[in-house]
């Protein structure tokens, strides 16, 4: 469920420093044919700089038997047409175990401020090299909307670091396509697609047999213009989860604010 969680942040527009308007967004997901998440968000992207803020809730089955919700947030700058958060933080509770973690980013080098649960003692350690030059899973999305606001293309490469874990995170670009009017979804019409790879590099658990960890996760965002004069946004995603097989979030609502 994190996974959809951060799949669905790479959303809006907000922080007046940054960027003179907010967009906010509202996501709703599903799988298996049930609602099982709700999320919204709002991200300021400027030429200088990002900041995004997102909250979720699990819904419906999910949150019988995954029950958890987070608010989390980054802002960072631009270094070239690559991500450089100064900050991140997210709290919230999973499974009714409380859950914080605040990174602060110098030069390129994350500082664990706060990690609740601690780092587990059979978890490997992530090695310097993989930790440097990182960014988070937020900032990584966020990354990737700039990427096809700026060239209509999706390719981009990014490694993240979440405290516990290095992943490597790969895009590309699989065309355009029409999306069908849905009732879960505010958005139809012409979309690009760019589909994405998540690999774990680092920090694995020694004594685990579930090797799940080793797994790739795969999934696809459609990128498209949901406002008129404004950058392509995500208007739907599909992820693939260790819980639910795929998920799909789908964009309900879309708003401009001053």
């Amino acid at each position: 469920m994190r996974i959809i969680a951060l799949s669905v942040a790479a959303l809006a527009f907000a922080r007046p420093a940054m960027a003179e308007e907010s967009l906010r967004l509202t996501y709703r997901t599903y799988a298996v044919g049930l609602h099982i998440a709700d999320a919204e968000a709002a991200l300021g992207l400027g030429p200088w700089g990002y900041r995004l803020s997102l909250s979720f809730r699990t819904g419906g089955l999910a949150s019988v038997v995954f029950a958890g919700y987070s608010a989390s947030a980054v802002e960072g700058t631009w270094n070239g047409d690559r991500p450089s958060p100064r900050q991140y933080s997210s709290n919230g509770v999973w499974r009714g175990e409380p859950r914080a973690i605040l990174i602060d980013y110098d030069k390129g080098i994350p500082t664990i401020r706060q990690l609740l649960p601690p780092l587990e003692p059979e978890r490997e350690v992530v090695p310097d090299a993989l930790r440097a030059n990182s960014a988070d899973s937020l900032s990584a999305l966020v990354a990737l909307v700039n990427t096809v606001a700026r060239s209509g293309r999706c390719e981009s490469s990014i490694r993240t670091y979440d405290g516990r874990r290095a992943a490597a995170i790969e895009a590309h670009t699989a065309g355009q396509e029409s999306l069908e009017a849905t009732g879960r979804s505010s958005f139809a019409g012409p979309a690009l697609r760019c589909d994405f790879t998540s690999r774990v590099l680092a920090g694995f658990r020694t004594h685990e047999s579930d090797r799940s960890d080793y797994r790739p996760l795969h999934g696809s965002v459609w990128l498209a213009t949901a406002l008129p004069d404004r950058p392509p946004i995500p208007v739907r995603m599909t992820v693939e989860t260790r819980w639910f097989g795929h998920a799909t979030s789908y964009l309900a609502e879309a708003s401009v604010r001053q």
